[in-house]
C-alpha cells in the first residue's frame, strides 16, 4: 500500500505517523526468511546483518516497514544508497561500518493470519504488542491521533530524518498497491543558479537545469537539477541557454553533476555547462547533505537577483531530537 503526496493535511478520522527516509520494504518469517522491496525485489543479500532480527520473528509474520541506515542521530539516504552493491566483500564491510535498522509500521500477517482485510488499528494493536518481544534493530513507529500534535511531529522529527507525515484512516484494509494512504512532505524556495542543461531525449528542448549555490570562497557547487516543464516552453528555454553555452561553470574544485552510475539504468546523464548568471527560484522537498535528495520544482525566473546572492547559507538545517528519541525501541 501506497500513499499520495499532498501539501495540505487530509480533513477527517486519521491518524499520523512520520514518514522514514528510507527502503520500503516487507520483512517475513517463516517458511524462510525475506526482506523484499516494495517492488518484491529481493534485499537481504544486501543487509545480512538483519537475518537475525528476521529470526526473532513468529514464523508465519510479515512486517510492513522501513529499512534505515542512521549516522549522527539522523538517518542517512546516502548510506543506505551504498549497501546496493553488487560484490559481496563490500557488503559484509558495510554491514559492519554502516548496519542498517528496521521502522515497523505495519503488520500483514501474524503468526500465520492473514491480516490484510482487518483494520488499520486491530492491526497497529497487533504490531504493537510484537514490537514489545523485540529489541534493536527493531523500532516501532510513533503513531498519534492528534492533528496538533502531528504538526509538531512535521518540524520537530525533521532532524530525525522524518521528511514528512503519513496519515492514515484508522478504519483502512491493507490495500495492496493502491495509494491509499495520505503524505505530507516538507516544501521549501530557494534561488539557485543555472550552471548547466541536459537536452530532452527527443533533442532540441530542455531536459532539465542543473542547479548550483555558492559557496563562502565563491565557488559554485552543483546542488541538484530542475525538470518537469510544460513541453511549449521547453523549445524556447532550450534555445536561450544555447547562446550562454560555456566550457566550464561549476570548476574543477567544485562538486559537479557526475556521470553515469548503478543509479542511472543506462540513461544518458551527459550534460552542457552554461555562463553562470541565469537564476530561478526552485522548491525541494528534502536535502541530502549539500544537494536536493529529488528534482526541484520551477516556480518563476528571478531577473531581479543577482547570481553571487545564491549562497549555501539558503540552506535550512532542521534541528531538534535525534533518531533514537523518536522511535520506540
Amino acid at each position: 500500500m501506497e500513499a499520495k503526496t499532498s501539501e495540505k493535511w487530509p480533513k477527517g478520522e486519521f491518524v499520523y505517523e512520520p514518514k522514514w527516509d528510507g527502503f520500503r520494504s516487507v520483512s517475513w518469517s517463516g517458511p524462510g526468511l525475506r526482506l523484499d522491496s516494495r517492488n518484491q525485489r529481493p534485499l537481504l543479500r544486501y543487509f545480512p546483518e538483519l537475518v537475525p532480527a528476521l529470526e526473532r520473528l513468529p514464523e508465519g509474520t510479515v512486517v510492513d516497514g522501513e529499512v534505515v541506515v542512521v549516522v549522527d542521530g539522523q538517518t542517512d539516504f546516502g548510506a543506505l544508497q551504498q549497501r546496493i552493491h553488487p560484490a559481496e566483500s563490500r557488503v559484509n564491510m558495510l554491514s559492519e561500518a554502516t548496519p542498517a535498522e528496521l521502522v515497523a509500521f505495519d503488520l500483514l500477517a501474524d503468526r500465520g493470519e492473514d491480516l490484510r482485510e482487518r483494520p488499520f488499528r486491530e492491526r497497529r494493536e497487533r504490531l504493537v504488542s510484537l514490537a514489545s518481544e523485540l529489541d534493536l534493530p527493531w523500532h516501532l513507529t510513533p503513531q498519534t491521533n492528534d492533528e496538533q500534535l502531528a504538526h509538531a511531529w512535521f518540524d520537530d522529527f525533521e532532524s530525525a530524518g522524518c521528511d514528512g507525515i503519513i496519515a492514515k484512516r484508522p478504519d483502512l484494509a491493507y490495500q495492496h498497491g493502491k495509494r491509499a494512504m495520505v503524505k505530507i512532505k516538507h516544501r521549501r524556495t530557494i534561488d539557485c543558479v543555472v550552471g548547466g542543461f541536459r537536452e530532452h531525449k527527443v533533442g532540441g528542448k530542455i531536459g532539465s537545469l542543473l542547479l548550483g549555490l555558492y559557496d563562502e570562497s565563491g565557488q559554485l557547487h552543483f546542488i541538484g537539477h530542475c525538470s518537469g516543464f510544460p513541453d511549449v516552453d521547453r523549445v524556447e528555454i532550450f534555445n536561450r541557454f544555447q547562446e550562454l553555452i560555456a566550457e566550464d561553470s561549476f570548476g574543477a574544485n567544485a562538486r559537479a553533476p557526475g556521470g553515469p552510475s548503478r543509479w542511472s539504468a543506462g540513461k544518458d546523464t551527459s550534460w552542457t555547462p552554461v555562463v553562470p548568471g541565469v537564476v530561478v527560484e526552485v522548491s525541494y522537498d528534502q536535502l541530502e547533505g549539500n544537494r536536493f535528495r529529488h528534482a526541484t520544482r520551477f516556480h518563476r525566473w528571478r531577473p531581479d537577483k543577482e547570481a553571487e546572492s545564491c549562497t549555501m547559507e539558503q540552506l535550512e538545517r532542521p534541528e531538534g531530537p535525534g533518531f533514537g528519541d523518536v522511535v520506540v525501541s
